[in-house]
Parts: structure tokens; sequence; C-alpha cells
């Protein structure tokens, strides 16, 4: 029994389908079917009872899906292991929130690898929402996002809090003025929307970026505001062009952390990482 065809299964119960599983598998729809059949074929039972142009577990399909679903985890969990081996070799996938990446992580990666030589670091940013699904799918070992994260197979280890402020160009009204986001499914995305609906504005149309420097680049010269972690704002090159303004704390204090896989094989790197990530937090906060 290979694992491309209990994983091709599994995706054909997940969506729902023949066409949304090859999909997900970035594959044609003749390789699910083949696959599926020769599965059949291999245990000797029908898997799915075909309804019209859709399809239903049977009964044998609901036993093997709970044991594929066992088989599969399994190999992640060893394909991690693997990955891991020792506390000086192998891989680490770090995904990380763009202004985090920017405040936190140099000094954090630094001290990794000072203590796992060996260990090879892979580095991505995106939004929150997008780096947790990355987790959950086992493209990232862990990655640090904005809190709280409530969810049955993800840690959630809290780090810093971060204080969101206000910012915009000097002379500027930021009632006037447009909101420039990152992408959809950002944390702060999220809470500068709430606070414009708080203060009674309408949300009008968004300008959206991918990357930290474009934002505040465009908000220095006054084409739109937004919120921003505070240190974010201050260590910046525009610095000197932008108003910052304090919100309330049910809108500015953000716990921010890392999360990963409760079922993940232990790592030493994730601790070195995360007590660097502190250090360098204490020794900004001490600074300021």
């Amino acid at each position: 029994m290979e694992l491309v065809a209990l994983r091709t299964f599994q995706a054909v119960v997940e969506e729902g389908g023949i066409l949304a599983a090859s999909r997900k598998l970035n594959t044609v729809q003749s390789n699910v079917t083949g696959r599926i059949r020769r599965l059949e074929e291999e245990l000797g039972a029908e898997l799915f009872i075909r309804k019209g142009r859709g399809l239903e577990l049977a009964p044998s399909g609901k036993v093997l899906l709970d044991y594929a679903r066992r088989m599969l985890m399994l190999e992640r969990q060893t394909a991690s292991a693997i990955r891991q081996v020792g506390e000086s070799a192998g891989e680490l996938r770090i995904g990380a929130m763009e202004t985090f990446a920017a405040l936190h992580l140099p000094s954090a990666l630094k001290a990794v690898r000072a203590e796992h030589p060996g260990l090879e670091l892979r580095v991505s940013t995106d939004t929150t929402s997008t780096l947790t699904g990355k987790v959950l799918d086992h493209k990232l070992d862990c990655a640090f996002v904005a809190g709280p994260v409530i969810h049955p197979d993800l840690t959630f280890d809290e780090l810093v809090v971060e204080e969101l402020v206000q910012i915009h160009a000097a002379g500027t009204d930021p009632v006037l003025l447009p909101l420039i986001l990152f992408r959809e499914g950002c944390a702060y995305r999220t809470r500068a929307i709430a606070w414009q609906r708080a203060q009674g504005h309408a949300v009008a149309d968004a300008m959206e970026f991918g990357t930290l420097e474009g934002i505040l680049g465009c908000i220095a010269v006054g084409l739109g505001w937004t919120l921003m972690p505070r240190r974010v704002v201050e260590q910046s090159s525009h610095a000197a062009d932008l108003v910052i303004e304090t919100l309330p704390g049910e809108f500015s204090l953000v716990p921010t952390g890392m999360i990963h896989l409760r079922e993940a094989a232990p790592m030493a790197a994730l601790k070195t990482l995360c007590d660097g990530i502190t250090t360098s937090a204490n020794r900004k906060r001490s600074r300021g």
C-alpha cells in the first residue's frame, strides 16, 4: 500500500470529490481516479459509493480513512524527526510576520547559528493566517505570529507583547486617508479595520502591500495611515516623517509568540530560538 495512494484517498474525502482532490494535489483527474481504483483492487473492497456525480464513503472507506490519517501522520512525524536530527544538524523551517522578522529574528537566528552550527535555517515571511496554515500542513516547523492562537493541534508560546500605534505623515489627517495594509490574513490588518470602525468611520478601500518598507514608505509621503508595532516605527528610516498616536489597550496590545505542532518531535533549536527572541525583546525594552 503506497503512501501516495493513501494521501490521494484522504484528499478525495476531505475535498469532496475527484476534481477538487486533483487540484489540491496538483495532478490530473485520471491520476486520482487510477490511484483510488488500484487501492480498491489491492484491498479488495469498494471505498466509495458513486451517487450521480458525487462520492460517498463506503463502510470500508470509513475504516480506511481512520488508518490512513494515522499512517500519514506517522509519515510526517518520521520525516520531521529525520530532518531534525540531533541538536546541531538537520533543518529548521521558520516562518514569521514581516514586522516580527525585522524586529526580533536577526539576533535570535544568530544565537541559533552559534549554538547549532550544523543546522540549516530556512526563513520565510507571511501573514499570521498563512503561517498558521503552513505549520498545520507541516510546511513549517514553527512560526512567529500574532496571538492568541487557540487550536487543538498547535502550541502557542507567548514571547512578547507588541504595542500597535497609529501612524500617518505629519500634516495629514488619517480620517481623510485610506488604510494601507498587509494582505488578507494579517492580524494587524484586522485590528486596523476594527479601530477604524470603532472611531465611527466607514471602511473605505484599502491599499495593500506585501512588504513592510512599502507600507512605511507610502505612509511617510502622505498616501495613507495604518497600525504598526511602535518599535518597528521608531526603528524605521522613515521615523522622522511619521506621526505616532497611541491607541487604547484593547486595540494596541498584541500577544506575539511561536506556534508549533503539539505532536512534533522536540527540537533543542526551538528553545534556543525562543530564548534569543526573549533576550532581544528584553534588551530593546531596557533601551526604550
